[in-house]
């Protein structure tokens, strides 16, 4: 091989590699910042709850809030547009924790949430200032 060919060989694989390291960039987190109502289906019917997220980065913590006004802290994380977290809750049988993933679209989020071996879907809508 000649020089050319050499130089052309190594430029090419550096190209490759520069390509290849900003596409592993890790993408930037969505901004899920705010006033969201959750919803899901129960056993007795529809469910909706109020999750208010603030947001560092790629870390969320927050506050749930039930139907009757019953309050949970909420910590998770949003990598791109994936967004997980969750939440521990008192209950008569002793404390459960809440696992919620999903993905944001514009102003949704939807995913599924984990409780114990229950599996629900669940939706959530940001709520806009002047509602």
């Amino acid at each position: 091989m000649n020089k050319k060919s050499i130089a052309l060989v190594l430029a090419v694989l550096c190209l490759s590699w520069a390509m290849a390291s900003v596409s592993a960039a890790p993408e930037e987190p969505a901004k899920v910042a705010g006033k969201w109502v959750l919803s899901w289906e129960g056993r007795m019917g529809p469910v909706t709850a109020t999750l208010v997220l603030e947001q560092d980065g790629g870390k969320l913590k927050g506050t749930m809030t039930g139907e009757m006004g019953r309050e949970w802290p909420v910590t998770g994380t949003v990598e791109g547009k994936t967004v997980k977290f969750s939440s521990k809750r008192e209950t008569p049988r002793g404390e459960i924790t809440i696992e919620y993933s999903g993905t944001l679209e514009g102003d949704t989020m939807k995913g599924t949430m984990q409780m114990g071996p229950m599996t629900r879907d669940w939706t959530a809508k940001r709520k806009k200032e002047q509602e």
